[in-house]
């Protein structure tokens, strides 16, 4: 099995995630983007998925809400600028918790002799804004939803 590797410069406004999956990237692409599916591998296992709305088209919105067992929502939003199926997606992403740090997310669905590579770049608007997010747990929190992810895929 594949892990994820997270990447974050120093002095860079980006994140890379890259991890390949043994499965066919029309099947990863179709489970990455289907709001009934979503919510079984998007975030930690100890919080609660919702996805409020998810328009797969450009122009779309998309809104996931995840919940703790004490009942706090953290709210996650923004706009798909495109989605090409099976292939690409890109669309900013922003945590509600922190307004105005808006990050322009491109994921790429790559065919590996029947395996897909994901690579997803996330560029923020500044390095403190992406240092932020590294440090408050982002490589944990994607991680295991791509371990997630993987489970769902092997099922």
């Amino acid at each position: 099995m594949s892990k994820t590797t997270f990447t974050a410069e120093t002095g860079k406004y980006e994140i890379v995630m890259t991890r390949t999956f043994d499965t066919p990237r029309e099947q990863v692409f179709a489970v990455y983007t289907d709001p009934k599916e979503i919510p079984n591998w998007w975030g930690p296992s100890w919080l609660t998925t919702t996805v409020d709305k998810f328009e797969a088209r450009q122009g779309g919105v998309w809104r996931f809400v995840q919940r703790d067992k004490a009942g706090n929502e953290y709210g996650f939003h923004g706009v798909h600028h495109e989605i090409t199926v099976p292939s690409r997606m890109v669309r900013t992403f922003e945590f509600e918790g922190m307004p105005g740090h808006v990050l322009l997310e491109t994921v790429t669905f790559e065919d590996v002799g029947g395996r897909t590579r994901i690579v997803a770049q996330s560029v923020f608007q500044s390095i403190e804004a992406r240092d932020g997010m590294v440090q408050s747990g982002a490589e944990s929190g994607a991680t295991e939803s791509w371990d997630r992810l993987n489970a769902l895929l092997s099922a």
